[in-house]
């Protein structure tokens, strides 16, 4: 399991940071067979290419299966760090990772599509595809875009929300886990990272409820995710220097 290698080997450990939970619980072990079920619906084709038309448009379709495969290993990476940095196994953290599952097995047919799509587009289509039957239909119809843009907004949006969720529940449990302040600190920056993405995601959405000329710029707004996280991770790291300064301080002389 590579849960478990990843663990032994303290991946993703920050020095600053004490995991709770080194060993893998159910919870986490029924969470990777979701994730391996969704990693396979994301799969281009299970069947052999039977010709070399066929090839290519498997080859069309790695672009995309490598961009969602991407974005599910990433909120499994983030899922995997909240376990190993809280360890808790309370009702409300199964609850949430109940629904963050839910979500993720939601989230994987309009990611494979929309990206699908976009690498189609990208590589010289005409966001056309070939359906069995030999006959090509557009992809995407009129406003139909909008719509797309709304669904995969809703999945991002309520994959993040949930993080939040999970890290408040931490947050308010930090006398029972003994955070310390640097801890704490991290735990809010994390509630805010997620936060910034839940925010992009809904202007997204509103954009693309909005429709006409606002809807072209639902999909160009998640350009700005890594510059929020960015700007965010630059202003924290700052505070966060001076936190681990005065903690070093002998009390004395931090008052």
């Amino acid at each position: 399991m590579i849960r478990k290698k990843m663990a032994e080997k303290e991946i993703g450990a920050h020095s600053a940071f004490r995991w709770r939970s080194h060993e893998i619980t159910r919870i986490e072990g029924l969470s990777d067979a979701v994730f391996g079920f969704a990693i396979t619906l994301l799969v281009v084709s299970l069947e052999v290419p039977k010709t070399f038309t066929e090839l290519s448009e498997t080859i069309r379709g790695f672009g995309a299966f490598a961009i969602s495969a991407t974005l599910l290993f990433l909120i499994w990476f983030n899922q995997y760090k909240f376990f190993r940095r809280y360890g808790l196994q309370d009702l409300v953290t199964v609850c949430l990772n109940a629904v963050l599952l839910f979500v993720v097995l939601f989230y994987v047919y309009p990611l494979k599509f929309l990206f699908s799509y976009l690498v189609n587009v990208f590589l010289g289509g005409h966001g056309e595809v070939r359906l069995p039957n030999g006959n090509v239909e557009a992809m995407v119809e009129g406003n139909q875009m909008s719509s797309l843009m709304l669904i995969f907004g809703a999945g991002y949006v309520a994959v993040f929300a949930v993080f939040i969720l999970l890290y408040f529940h931490a947050y308010r449990k930090r006398r029972a886990l003994e955070l310390t302040e640097i801890e704490i600190f991290d735990t809010r920056n994390s509630m805010q990272e997620s936060a910034l993405n839940c925010a992009i995601g809904l202007l997204s959405m509103t954009f693309a409820a909005f429709g006409g000329r606002f809807a072209v710029l639902a999909g160009p707004i998640y350009m700005f995710v890594g510059v929020l996280l960015t700007i965010n991770g630059m202003i924290m790291g700052k505070q966060r220097k001076k936190l681990v300064t005065l903690s070093a301080m002998p009390a004395e002389i931090a008052d």
